[in-house]
C-alpha cells in the first residue's frame, strides 16, 4: 500500500489523541492534510470562502479514492477549496507534512526551534524553513486580545547581542538594543511588544493599551511609570531593585522577569541572533507558549493551527536579511 495515498480514520481532538497522530502526520501527506482539516475544522468541514457546510471530497474517477490534491468542492459558491485556503501556508509549495513538524516543534520546545533545525529535519531549504516559521509566528499573535485584569507587573527588558568583554560597557539603556515590555497578569496572560524606546510616553501608552482601568500595576522603580496611580483603580505599587529589594509582601516583578527568562534562554541558546525587524515575530511565539503554557501538547498544537486561519504573510514581508 502506498503510504501518501493511506486513509485516516477520524478520531477525536483531545490533546493525548493530537499527540500521537502527530508522528504520523509529520510521515504521511494523506495523513497531514487530514490531520490539518480536522483541528481546523472539526467533524463539520465548512467552505472558507463563503462558509457553506455543503462540501464533499473529490475523487479520482478512475480509483473511486480521494483525488490527490485533496480538493474539496462547495455547493454553496461551487467553488474548489483545500485545508490551506485562507490560512498562513495558502499558496505554499511545501508539503502539508513539513508545516505539521514546524508546528509540532514550535508549539512542543519550551525555547522554540530553530529554522536550521526544521531543514535538517524536513530536508526543506532553510530559506524555506525561515518563512514557515516566521508564518507560523505571525499566525500566533492573538487578534482578539482581551485586556489585562487584576494583578499585572510590567517590565523591559532589552535584546541585542552580549558584549564583547566581559564586565565592560552598559547592559541596557543607552545601546543599541532593543527594548521589549512585557505586561504580564499574574496566573494569566502576557502581553509584549518591542518598543523604540522606553519613555514615559511610550510606557504608559502601552499599559492603558493592554490592561483594563480595574487593575493594580506593579513596577520597578523607573520613573517613567510614575503616575498611573491615578489611571488605574487599584493603584500602582513599586519594587526597588536599585537597593536589592526584589520582593515586599505581593509586590514583586518576578512573573514578567521569569517570562523574560525564558525568552532570552530561547533567543541566546537556539536562534543566537534576532534582528530587530523580526523581533516582534519571535516575541509572539513566546507570548503564545506562555498563554498556553497549561494546554497539553496536542491542544496548544490544535490551537496554534486554528489561530491561522484568516491570516496571510507574503514572502517578500517578512524575510530581509536572515535572522
Amino acid at each position: 500500500m502506498n503510504l501518501d495515498s493511506a486513509p485516516v480514520q477520524n478520531r477525536s481532538t483531545k490533546g493525548d489523541d493530537i499527540t500521537q497522530e502527530v508522528p504520523m502526520a509529520c510521515a504521511n501527506e494523506r495523513a497531514a492534510v487530514e490531520f490539518l482539516e480536522r483541528l481546523r475544522w472539526g467533524v463539520h468541514p465548512a467552505c472558507p470562502r463563503c462558509g457553506d457546510m455543503n462540501v464533499y471530497q473529490m475523487q479520482d474517477s478512475r480509483t473511486g479514492d480521494r483525488e490527490k490534491n485533496h480538493r474539496w468542492n462547495c455547493r454553496g459558491c461551487r467553488k474548489q477549496f483545500t485545508v490551506r485556503i485562507g490560512t498562513v501556508f495558502e499558496d505554499s509549495r511545501i508539503p502539508a507534512r513539513h508545516w505539521c513538524y514546524a508546528y509540532w516543534r514550535a508549539c512542543t520546545s519550551k525555547k522554540g526551534v530553530s529554522a536550521l533545525e526544521i531543514h535538517r529535519q524536513t530536508g526543506v531549504s532553510y530559506k524555506s524553513a525561515l518563512f514557515m516559521l516566521h508564518r507560523i509566528r505571525y499566525s500566533l499573535l492573538d487578534s482578539k486580545q482581551y485586556p489585562l485584569q487584576g494583578v499585572v507587573e510590567v517590565d523591559e527588558t532589552y535584546i541585542g547581542g552580549k558584549p564583547r568583554y566581559v564586565n565592560r560597557g552598559k547592559r541596557g539603556r543607552g545601546t543599541k538594543k532593543t527594548p521589549v515590555v512585557a505586561l504580564v497578569s499574574r496566573n494569566g496572560q502576557v502581553r509584549t511588544q518591542p518598543v523604540a524606546d522606553v519613555t514615559a510616553k511610550t510606557l504608559k501608552r502601552l499599559v492603558r493599551a493592554y490592561v483594563g482601568r480595574n487593575a493594580r500595576i506593579i513596577t520597578d522603580e523607573n520613573p517613567s511609570y510614575n503616575g498611573l496611580e491615578k489611571q488605574f483603580k487599584g493603584g500602582h505599587d513599586t519594587v526597588k531593585h536599585k537597593v536589592r529589594e526584589y520582593v515586599r509582601g505581593d509586590i514583586y516583578s518576578n512573573t514578567a522577569e521569569s517570562f523574560f527568562a525564558v525568552v532570552k534562554r530561547g533567543l541566546n541558546g537556539i536562534y543566537h541572533a534576532v534582528s530587530k525587524e523580526h523581533l516582534g515575530l519571535y516575541m509572539n511565539e513566546y507570548a503564545f507558549r506562555w498563554n498556553n503554557r497549561k494546554l497539553e501538547d496536542g491542544e496548544r498544537i490544535q490551537a496554534a493551527i486554528q489561530a491561522a486561519e484568516g491570516k496571510r504573510l507574503l514572502y517578500r514581508e517578512p524575510i530581509g536579511e536572515a535572522v
